[in-house]
């Protein structure tokens, strides 16, 4: 049976914390990476298609085979709606049903699980793994040091860096 991991986040900007967390789920045939198209709470994000790039650019610097971005939140959008996590899931179960899924939250969404549409036929349904960061960086830092004319070399991939630079994003 293969065992997928599924990491869904804002990706805005893919950050080294979010790298500790992919790291850590090494024990998959799949990593998937869900950038969120429309945020359930409205979170003000980088336009879609340009944090998919940076997102690309990450799993190119990250050069791990089972990590792949999954276009699945894009079938599923209907305009000025989210994705649910419950829609995801279903979905991908229907994509991959011999599969056994596991549901990836970082900190952060841990404790706002609650809120989460249909949060309890998630965990009737699928596994989910609450996954801390090794690396204590948010992408909340990357924006911040942006604004500041500092570097973030250090702060996510080379590549990302590089794209962050070039597009002038978060300024």
């Amino acid at each position: 049976m293969t065992k997928i991991a599924v990491f869904g986040s804002a990706f805005n900007p893919p950050s080294l914390g979010h790298k500790s967390v992919i790291e850590s789920l090494s024990h998959f045939d799949k990593v998937l990476l869900l950038p969120s198209i429309s945020h359930a709470w409205g979170k003000q994000m980088l336009d879609y298609q340009i944090r998919c790039q940076l997102l690309d650019a990450f799993i190119s610097d990250l050069a791990l085979e089972n990590v792949e971005r999954s276009r699945v939140e894009e079938r599923l959008h209907k305009p000025d709606e989210s994705v649910t996590t419950y829609a995801v899931l279903s979905s991908l179960t229907t994509s991959f049903p011999d599969a056994d899924i596991t549901f990836v939250l970082g900190p952060d969404n841990l404790f706002n699980f609650s809120k989460f549409y249909n949060a309890k036929e998630i965990t009737e349904r699928w596994n989910v793994l609450a996954c801390p960061e090794r690396v204590k960086v948010r992408s909340t830092d990357i924006r911040n040091a942006i604004l500041q004319g500092e570097s973030v070399e250090t702060l996510t991939t080379p590549s990302v860096a590089t794209l962050l630079q070039q597009g002038k994003y978060y300024r």
